[in-house]
Parts: structure tokens; sequence; C-alpha cells
């Protein structure tokens, strides 16, 4: 059984084998009265030893350390280079290194998975202690793998640091295996990679301006194809800033109102706690300054500061100090009905109902429009809303976005009801669903007379997605007749994303390199 698990057994002779601490120690040497230098020539003349210390992977757990008494030997060919040579184990030893070939590739293929420090971890889980900058030099030292002819490239780009450092990875559409990554986005970079794979038929690739272009620069041979991920992406966008223009509009009409109809009274608000407890305080100071205690005794037996006795004891009314307690809360009163009819269009957001009467000329600050706003949320105090509370912007997004045949039966009696209400609604429903049609059914020659019809309308953000088109016509034609898309490369970018938070960010270039190029 060892000599299966270890065949450089059978050429050494076991001496000892001792238990330590740490593992197990085999004190070995070689059988072989001769051995062979590079040049061929076998010699028996022994011209010195020393010994050897190589790990080997762990056997029970254990580490398993041998030591080999390695002769060395003067070579007889007078012509050979090497005056001496060490003898060799196939199978056991290679020059200058510490581990077995077994043992090293176990240790490349951990740093591969897992990089340095979570690597060392695994290694001393299985027994065999290493450190985590012996981890990444096996990484590094393997080499690329071997690429072949490609025909169809996909190319998309990653961030080093979102917003501020990019890189890109090509991948192998065929395989769904990297290439190649290098450094930066640029047209040059890339086209300077293309030039060295001259038989690319067809690349995969964003909307990127810059990959446009050095994909025209280095490949011009190449077909190049706009994935439609993104195009259903950029659509989604411009659908969503269209739906936001008309969003007074998707909130369900109010009911009539007949001009002998008697106004709705609206309901006073419960007494602020505040308020309750300054007309107690108020009435308990009045009572012992009229029973000629001073100021200071009164805080003294009531428990409040000599200040708030005198701001009481001087006040005209209780309704006066209560006016002044909670003055900031009356800054928003001039605003409150554009507040009630906003809030009726279907605008809930207190942000942003602040910037609109800021502009107005309102000078409180936005908590006090978040309290105001409270009463309409609980329903206390307010005109009441009209109808139920309209879908938000994304919500309809997502409505006119779906497949109609994937959409339940209340969300699309609701979006019926929103394209009968609002003509724009509906024609931007319509052109949703020609693209969508188009996408999947491969109907690219149909793309020029889609942009024409868009571009005649008037939906302003619909119609500056279509523009956009035509500046990437063919890619985008070719993406929406073709079959190829950039699925495999968006599934290589999130396994390349892990592989970078894996080793959180403190290595170079070149090692996420090697992990992403030779892990699987």
């Amino acid at each position: 059984m060892l000599l299966k698990l270890f065949p450089y057994l059978s050429a050494l002779l076991i001496e000892e084998v001792e238990r330590q601490p740490g593992g197990v120690v085999l004190r070995t040497r070689v059988r072989a009265a001769t051995a062979a230098c590079r040049c061929g020539e076998s010699s028996g003349r022994v011209h010195g030893r020393y010994v050897r210390r190589l790990r080997d992977v762990a056997v029970g757990g254990l580490g398993l350390v041998v030591e080999l008494c390695v002769r060395r030997f003067r070579c007889e060919n007078p012509a050979c280079a090497a005056v001496t040579f060490a003898e060799q184990v196939v199978g056991l030893t290679t020059a200058h290194s510490r581990h077995t070939p077994l043992l090293r590739g176990v240790l490349t293929q951990i740093g591969l998975a897992l990089a340095g420090r979570a690597g060392v971890r695994m290694a001393a889980a299985v027994g065999v202690p290493v450190g985590r900058d012996t981890l990444l030099r096996l990484v590094r030292g393997l080499p690329d793998p071997e690429v072949g002819a490609v025909e169809v490239l996909g190319v998309d780009d990653f961030a080093f640091r979102k917003g501020r450092h990019y890189g890109t990875v090509l991948i192998d559409m065929d395989t769904h295996s990297p290439l190649d990554m290098f450094d930066g986005r640029d047209a040059e970079d890339l086209a300077a990679r293309l030039r060295g794979h001259p038989e690319v038929k067809v690349i995969c690739r964003d909307r990127s301006g810059g990959y446009s272009e050095g994909a025209r620069l280095g490949a011009p041979q190449a077909e190049q194809v706009a994935d439609r991920f993104h195009l259903w992406q950029n659509l989604g966008q411009a659908v969503e800033k269209t739906v936001n223009v008309h969003r007074s509009r998707l909130a369900e009409p109010g009911p009539a109102v007949s001009a002998d109809a008697e106004p709705k009274t609206l309901q006073p608000l419960p007494e602020l706690k505040i308020v309750s407890r300054l007309r107690d305080q108020h009435a308990a100071v009045h009572e012992l300054w009229e029973q000629g205690m001073s100021k200071a005794a009164i805080g003294r037996k009531i428990g409040l500061h000599q200040a708030t006795v005198r701001k009481l004891v001087n006040a005209r009314s209780v309704d006066d100090v209560i006016t002044k307690t909670l003055q900031r809360a009356h800054v928003v009163d001039p605003y409150t009905g554009y507040l009630h009819r906003r809030w009726n269009e279907g605008v809930r957001n207190a942000a942003q109902l602040y910037r609109e009467i800021k502009e107005l000329g309102y000078s409180g600050g936005e908590l006090a429009v978040q309290r105001h706003l409270r009463r309409y949320r609980d329903g206390r105090g307010h005109a009441p809303a009209v109808g139920p509370k309209p879908p938000s912007v994304r919500e309809v997004t997502s409505w006119i976005m779906t497949h109609p045949e994937h959409l339940n039966d209340e969300v699309a009696d609701k979006l019926h009801h929103l394209r009968e209400r609002d003509n724009n609604l509906d024609r931007l429903t319509l052109h949703v669903r020609k693209f969508a049609t188009m996408m999947t059914g491969r109907h690219g020659d149909r793309l020029e007379g889609w942009i024409t019809s868009v571009e005649q309308d008037t939906l302003a953000p619909l119609a500056s997605f279509a523009r956009n088109l035509r500046r990437d016509l063919d890619a985008v034609r070719n993406g929406l007749s073709l079959p190829h898309s950039s699925g495999a490369v968006e599934g290589n970018i999130n396994r390349l994303k892990m592989l970078k938070r894996q080793m959180f960010g403190r290595a170079s270039l070149d090692l996420l390199r090697k992990r992403v190029l030779l892990t699987r």
C-alpha cells in the first residue's frame, strides 16, 4: 500500500522511522550504487554526502518528513561542464526544492483555491504546515494555460476599485474559459491583445465605446455583438425615466365632488403630550405663585428649572407658551396646501417635497416637513388622500418590463387601468413589448423601424435610448440577430469578483491573473 502511495520508496533504504510531535520522520538513503549525470554518463565515484529534508503529504493526519542522505558523485566524462553532481530520486527530489513533487502539487492547488492566509489554515488542517508566501510563490510560478485558436471572444471590464481603477478580461466563448486579463480598459489596450488573435470572428461585448473602438482597430475582420442583457438593462433605465416624467398620472382619480356637497370636517389632532404637560405645569406654577411663593421655591417644589418657572409666570396665557414651544412646526403652514396636492398626486417622499417647497421660499428644515407628512401617513388631521396609494415608479417600470404572461391578474389589471388613463404609458408599453419580441425572436432586421417609430414619438427618455442605438447600430443588430451573448463573460466576472474579495485586495494583478486563468 505504501509503495502505491509513495512509489519513490522502492528506490530507498529506510534506516529509521521516528515519531516526533510534529509528525513522522523517515531517515533514508538511495539503494543504487551509481547515479547518472546530466550529460548522461553514469558514475560510481562518491565525492561527498549531505542530508536533505523533504516534506511530503501527510499520512493519517501526521506530517511526513523524509531525511535523505544524498551522495555527490564526480562525473567521469572529461567533456562534462559539471565536475560533480548530486543524485536525484524520481518522484522525491527536484533541484532546490524542500517539498516532494506530490506535496508541491497539493500546495499549489490549495494556493489556487484559497490564496495565502486561507490556504495556510487549510494546509495546517491536513497536516502540512506552510507559510502564505510559499503558497503564493507556488501559484505565481505556474505557467499560463496554452491558448489555441479562438473564434468567438468575450470582452468585459471589472473593477479593481469601483469608480476609479478598472481592468479587462477576455473569455473564450466556446469553452467559457478566461484567456487573458490586463490592467486598463482603453481601446488601444484591447486592440493590442486582439492583434495576437487574427483568427477571431466574433467579439461579444457591452456597449462601451472604448471596447467598440478597440475591437475595430485590433480585429477589423470580426463581427461585434452587443450583449442583449445590457440592451435590456439600458431600455429599463429609459423606461423608468419615462414613467417618472408621468408619475403624477399613476394615482387613481378621486371621486367627483358635487357643488352642493358639504365639505368634509377634518378630525382634530389629539393633543400632543408636550402640550398637555405645559398646561399642567402652567396651572401648578400660577397656583403656587398666587399663594406667595417665590419662583425659586416653586421650581424646587415642582422640579422645574427657575428659567422655566419664570417663563410660565410671565406668560399672559398658556396658549402663548404652547405657541412659542411649537413655533418650529408652524413654519410649514404656508405650504400645507402645496403638500396636500403633491401628496394626493402620489409624491410621498419627504426629501423630494422638502426640496420642492424650498424652491418656493420655505426657510425651515427637512425635519419639520417629515413631521407634517407623518400626519398624512397616519391618516390624522389632513384632507383624505384621493383614492388608494398609487404604485411607485419602479413598480410600474417592472410591470411594463415583464412579459404579460408572467403578470398575475391583479398586477395586469392595474397596468391595464394605467394604460387606459394615460396614453403616454400605453405607447411606452407597446414600444417595450415590440422591442422584447424583436430581441427574443432574433428579429434584428426590425431594429431600424423600431428606432424610427420611437424617435417620432414624444417620449423623450425612450427616444434618447433609441438615438444612442444608432451610434452602435451594427453591433446592436448583430446582438438581436445572432445567437451569441455575453452570459459566459458575466459568469466569469462574478467568479473574478469572488477571487478578488477572497484576497482582501492585498495581492497584485499577477497573482489575481494566475488564479483567474488557472482555476475552474
